[in-house]
């Protein structure tokens, strides 16, 4: 998210992340250490600022992991400290980041308890899922965002959302060949990945036309209903690499990993498609205001 907003002029203030493997890429490519947990954060230590960006924890909405919502005893009540540290500063704007899943939640009431918090704090709003391979990122990656701006008063209002482009970018030619180091042996191929016809895993290869599916933080399990794989390596199958993962989500080459592979796969997958954070960034700068297409 930081890396989008910068795109767009911003300037981060304030930078909160309570693992220790993420906080340590954060740090080597931005040259500080992101403050802690943030429930533990008092909301009159944080700066002034213009924009609160977010994203709340996934797992608690996800369709992969347990769905609990509010009901989560620790990750699920991490909106609230959003709504605190936005009630205490009474920042211009914001944008948060979820999960589809978090629309159709505890049939629509976590929802309701979004917005109800939103519009109790005199906040015009809206949101929407955006799909990343519409932003030009080779990966098809839905997630709904929340924006909206202060208002005398607050309530949900349609915005007019940047919405991309239907020309979406094919992994084929961002691939690399010849790589060594992230084979799939032959054992885990035949009495896992396919063990059985059903067209899954998804594999990839130089030739694909199309954006890969979503990159989830549990890449590194080699999970065959999830994982994409590419077809190349010593065994004829890999897993995707770091210069790949970084094409996928819209990082900059130059961009450091400073951790495990299994580190990279999770920040990578609970991260977010720069080119749409970028683009959002600026549609917030320009006060709302975008044309129908990227």
């Amino acid at each position: 998210m930081r890396l989008g907003f910068e795109r767009a002029g911003g300037v981060c203030v304030f930078s909160s992340e309570w693992d220790k493997y993420a906080a340590l890429t954060y740090q080597v490519n931005f040259g500080e250490l992101p403050h802690g947990d943030i429930t533990k954060i008092r909301s009159n230590s944080i700066p002034e600022f213009d924009v609160l960006v977010a994203g709340f924890p996934c797992q608690p909405f996800s369709s992969i992991g347990r769905r609990e919502g509010f009901a989560h005893p620790t990750q699920g009540t991490l909106f609230h400290d959003i709504v605190r540290i936005m009630r205490h500063h009474e920042n211009q704007a914001f944008l948060l980041e979820n999960v589809p899943a978090l629309i159709g939640h505890d049939r629509g009431r976590t929802l309701e308890v979004i917005e109800r918090a939103l519009t109790r704090l005199k906040y015009r709003y809206d949101y929407k899922v955006l799909n990343a391979a519409d932003f030009g990122v080779p990966q098809v990656r839905q997630r709904i965002y929340f924006a909206g701006y202060r208002s005398s008063r607050g309530g949900r209002e349609a915005l007019d959302w940047p919405t991309g482009g239907k020309r979406h970018r094919a992994i084929g030619p961002l691939l690399q060949t010849g790589v060594t180091g992230y084979e799939i042996s032959k054992h885990l191929q035949q009495r896992y990945l396919f063990k059985t016809e059903d067209g899954k895993p998804e594999i990839v290869d130089k030739k694909t036309d199309h954006p890969v599916k979503t990159l989830v933080a549990s890449y590194h399990k080699i999970q065959r209903l999830t994982g994409t794989f590419v077809r190349d390596g010593e065994t004829g199958l890999r897993l995707l690499t770091e210069r790949e993962c970084k094409a996928i989500m819209g990082f900059p080459i130059s961009f450091r990993i400073p951790v495990s592979r299994t580190q990279m796969y999770r920040q990578f997958g609970n991260s977010v498609a720069v080119p749409v954070i970028a683009k959002l960034a600026s549609w917030i700068a320009d006060g709302f205001r975008s044309p129908s297409s990227a």
